[in-house]
């Protein structure tokens, strides 16, 4: 099993924020192109529950390879709402990805202006649209404060 500083990948963690007794989740997703499958259409990074507030970047852990392959973040009906869309060849091994220009190592993560609320369980999806993807591999990581009762994310 691969662990990052001793704990199991894609395991959901859940911190305090000490702000007004509030909670922050962090969920993570590694999704390897090759692996996973990287063909057109939506696939299910985070699953939601509830109404959350969260905040998502990507970082880049192997070239993205797919000529004229495009990427999105967001949920149905809103597919680059979370993040824009991005020429997939442009995502490069260790770059950060949170709008549609992928940032160099190190790369700033402007988290305090990518706060998106996401009602009735809408699940967070990542889309491959114009070709197929075939090789690549990016950690989403999702922050998120629960806003409605029972409210949670997953790692899909």
């Amino acid at each position: 099993m691969l662990t990052i500083n001793g704990l199991p990948q894609d395991e959901q963690r859940i911190v305090s924020m000490g702000i007004s007794g509030g909670w922050l989740g962090i969920a993570k997703r590694t999704y390897s192109f090759a692996v996973d499958a990287g063909a057109q259409g939506a696939l299910a990074m985070f699953t939601v529950t509830g109404t959350v507030l969260v905040q998502v970047f990507g970082v880049c852990q192997l070239d993205l390879a797919g000529a004229g392959a495009t990427v999105e973040l967001g949920i149905a009906g809103a597919t680059a709402a979370l993040i824009a869309q991005t020429t997939g060849t442009d995502l490069d091994q260790y770059e950060t990805w949170q709008d549609a220009a992928p940032e160099a190592n190190p790369g700033p993560v402007d988290l305090t202006a990518r706060s998106f609320v996401i009602t009735n369980g809408a699940d967070i999806i990542l889309t491959i649209a114009t070709a197929d993807l075939t090789a690549g591999i990016i950690d989403f990581y999702c922050f998120w404060t629960p806003l409605s009762t029972g409210a949670a994310v997953v790692a899909a």
